[in-house]
C-alpha cells in the first residue's frame, strides 16, 4: 500500500521508438494516474509527446551522447536530485545510469534517493555495463535477463534482483483485433503487392543482431517451394546503420526478392500491420531480453515463430510452445510456416504478460526499497 505520494525520476536516452521508451511511458502515465509525480530526463523522440500528455514532467537533457561532453550533467543533475527530492531515481540505460549514478553517489546519503535499475538487455559483460546492476534493487524483464546478471555479475546480491516481466494492456492489443476498412485502404494503396499474400513480419529495427538475413532466406525458400508469400520488414534504420541498410536492400535484390519483401521503416500501426500479419517472427541471433513484439502479436492472437532463447523463447514456451525453434535452425522456421500456412494455427486467448502486472510489482517494489532505507 502506498502510504504518500511518490516523485520518480527515470533516466535514458531518448524518448524515441523502443521497449525501453516505451517502457518508461508506460510507467509514467501509471504513476500520474494514481496520484505520483513522474519525472523523464532525456532526450526528445518520438513518444515525448505522449508522455507530455500523459502529465508526466520532462528535462530534455541529451544524456545519452558518447562524448565526455556527456560528464557535464552529472552536477547538474546531482542540484536537480535535490530540488526535487525523489524518492527513486530509476536508470533504464548503460549511459544515462553512469550520468545518474555519479550524481547519486556524489551525496550524503540521507539525501540520495532509492536507486532503481533495469537491466532491459543482455549487455556485453564489463565495467561499463556494470553499472546496470548497481541499483539497491535490479528489475530483470524476464528469467532469462536474471540468469544474465547472476551468471556475469557474481557479486550482485540476488535478493536485490526482481524478476517483472514486461507485459502489454490487452485493451491496447485485443485478442481477434483487425484493422479497420480506412487503415486497410490506406495500406493496400501504398503496399499493393501485400494485397492477397500470406504476409510474414519481422518487426525489428535495423541492425546487425535482428536476423534481416534469416528472414530474407526465409522468404526466399518459401517463394520456391510456390508459396503466395510476402515479407515485412518493419523498424526503423539508424542514420549509424545505413551501411547494413544497404546491404539487406541489396540482399533482396540479388535474392530476387524486390516485389516479396518491403521495408516499411518506423511505423506508429505497428499493431495494425501485426494484426494484418498471418505470422510474426523473431529471428534475433543473440538471445533478446525481453522482445516485446513477441507478445504484443500473440496478444493480437497472431502466431509467433521464434528462435528458443532469451525472453522470446520465455515468452513463446508459456504462451505458444509450437512457435519455438533451435536457434539458427531456418529450416525449421520454413516448416514450421509451411505447415501453419495450410493450417492456420490456434493462438491461447489469455497470458499472464500483462501490463498492469508489471506496473503494480514495479510500484510495489518502490514501496519495498523505501521502506528498507527507513
Amino acid at each position: 500500500m502506498v502510504r504518500k505520494p511518490l516523485t520518480v525520476v527515470q533516466l535514458l536516452p531518448a524518448m524515441d521508438t523502443g521497449g525501453v521508451e516505451k517502457g518508461t511511458l508506460e510507467l509514467a502515465r501509471h504513476l500520474v494516474r494514481n496520484g505520483h509525480r513522474a519525472i523523464v530526463i532525456s532526450d526528445s523522440g518520438r513518444m515525448l509527446p505522449a508522455l507530455l500528455e500523459a502529465g508526466a514532467e520532462h528535462l530534455c537533457w541529451d544524456i545519452g551522447v558518447k562524448s565526455p561532453l556527456t560528464l557535464r550533467w552529472i552536477p547538474r543533475l546531482r542540484a536537480k536530485l535535490r530540488e526535487y527530492k525523489p524518492d527513486i531515481l530509476h536508470l533504464r540505460s548503460r549511459l544515462p545510469a553512469w550520468i545518474g549514478y555519479l550524481a547519486w553517489r556524489g551525496m550524503p546519503r540521507e539525501q540520495r534517493p532509492c536507486l532503481v535499475t533495469t537491466v532491459h538487455g543482455m549487455y556485453t559483460v564489463g565495467r561499463y555495463s556494470s553499472v546496470m546492476v548497481r541499483g539497491e534493487r535490479v528489475i530483470a524483464v524476464s528469467r532469462a535477463t536474471r540468469d544474465y546478471i547472476q551468471s556475469n555479475y557474481l557479486a550482485v546480491d540476488p535478493n536485490r534482483i526482481r524478476v517483472i516481466h514486461r507485459g502489454v494492456e490487452p485493451a491496447d492489443y485485443p485478442y481477434g483485433y483487425r484493422p479497420d476498412d480506412n487503415w486497410r485502404k490506406d495500406w493496400f494503396s501504398t503496399y499493393p503487392l501485400t494485397r492477397d499474400k500470406y504476409l510474414i513480419t519481422l518487426p525489428a529495427r535495423i541492425t546487425r543482431l535482428k536476423g534481416h538475413e534469416d528472414f530474407i532466406e526465409v522468404i526466399r525458400v518459401l517463394k520456391d517451394r510456390g508459396l503466395l508469400v510476402h515479407g515485412l520488414i518493419v523498424g526503423a534504420s539508424h542514420p549509424r546503420k545505413r551501411r547494413f541498410f544497404k546491404e539487406i536492400q541489396d540482399k533482396i535484390v540479388s535474392a530476387k526478392l524486390t516485389h516479396d519483401i518491403s521495408l516499411t521503416g518506423h511505423r506508429s500501426d505497428l499493431r495494425e500491420i501485426m494484426a494484418l500479419s498471418n505470422v510474426v517472427l523473431s529471428l534475433s541471433r543473440e538471445p533478446e531480453s525481453f522482445g516485446r513484439t513477441t507478445i504484443e502479436a500473440l496478444s493480437l492472437g497472431i502466431p509467433v515463430a521464434g528462435f528458443n532463447h532469451g525472453g522470446v523463447g520465455e515468452q513463446l514456451r508459456e504462451v505458444f510452445p509450437q512457435g519455438q525453434v533451435a536457434v539458427g535452425d531456418i529450416g525449421a522456421i520454413v516448416k514450421k510456416i509451411e505447415g501453419w500456412y495450410e493450417e492456420n494455427p490456434l493462438v491461447p486467448a489469455e497470458h499472464p504478460f500483462r501490463l498492469q502486472s508489471m506496473l503494480a510489482e514495479t510500484v510495489r517494489l518502490y514501496e519495498e526499497v523505501i521502506s528498507h532505507k527507513r
